[in-house]
């Protein structure tokens, strides 16, 4: 069975009145390549007439943000055209790629009524060939999405890019990268092999699983090593798990701000661009 390197506790990164965790990057933990970023926001309940999710206007080039809605809604927009409104099971998949200007704030429903919140947004890199690619937005909603379950039914995969026990993900991506939700009912069982090729992913949403004969809590990830292809995943309770793989790009990253690149040059260069208006105008 894969061995596990080591377990990350998410670090706890309030956001105003958002309730933020973040396990990657911390001290501990820069990234698990292509991996490079996560935010679990949440759970909280908002009151009404909120003031809802606070990310205004923000660029950003290099990388991908892919954003799993579990409760709650996000309503995007951004400098190329592009806006919706994704409830709750939806997911968003963004590539900045050269570079774009993008707006993730709560739907004027939601603050106005307020409710359950919890969302979780996670940078994907991308690769030096395609870190000038022309950026793009899909937004679905959990309808959308596909869903595949386990030999005895008790554990239910939301496939949102790769493919994943046997059935297609929403999402097409430039690279490999393979990611899907996974809801386990309690004593629950599944069993993968991932290629040693492949970096996982493996983050505990909720709940309480066991991997390898590893206890694996809620708010922690497992960073694995690649010496054998074989996972054994177990529920003690209900849990969630952020799951994913793919292959590292072993390249050079170099990420300041909202900005992932290979080198410092080309960081600035992108404060440039953004400054002199190249990655589109913001308006109301």
């Amino acid at each position: 069975m894969r061995s596990i390197k080591k377990i990350h506790q998410a670090e706890w990164r309030p956001i105003g009145d958002l309730v933020t965790y973040s396990p990657i990057p911390t001290a501990s933990l820069q990234m698990i390549d292509p991996f490079i970023f996560l935010n679990h926001h949440g759970p909280q309940v908002y009151p009404e007439n909120n003031n809802g999710l606070p990310f205004g206007p923000h660029p950003h080039r290099g990388m991908e943000t892919v954003t799993f809605i579990l409760d709650g809604d996000i309503a995007h927009k951004d400098s190329g055209g592009h806006s919706s409104v994704i409830e709750s099971g939806g997911v968003q998949w963004m590539t900045a790629g050269s570079g774009l200007i993008h707006a993730e704030v709560s739907s004027e429903e939601f603050k106005k009524k307020g409710g359950d919140l919890e969302i979780l947004q996670l940078w994907v890199n991308l690769p030096a060939k395609h870190k000038m690619a022309e950026p793009k937005y899909i937004g679905l909603q959990k309808d959308a999405i596909p869903v595949a379950f386990s030999e005895d039914k008790k554990v239910k995969a939301q496939i949102v890019s790769g493919e994943f026990l046997g059935v297609k993900g929403a999402f097409e991506t430039f690279t490999d990268i393979n990611l899907s939700t996974l809801f386990f009912e309690a004593d629950a069982n599944l069993e993968l092999e991932i290629p040693v090729t492949k970096n996982i992913f493996f983050y505990v949403i909720k709940g309480n699983l066991e991997v390898n004969g590893t206890e694996i809590k809620e708010r922690h990830l497992a960073e694995f090593k690649n010496d054998d292809p074989k996972l054994q995943i177990s529920a003690k309770e209900e849990s969630i798990l952020l799951f994913g793989f793919a292959t590292p790009f072993e390249e050079p990253v170099v990420a300041r701000g909202p900005f992932v690149m290979n080198s410092m040059q080309e960081i600035e260069e992108a404060y440039q661009d953004f400054q002199a208006g190249k990655m589109g105008r913001w308006t109301e």
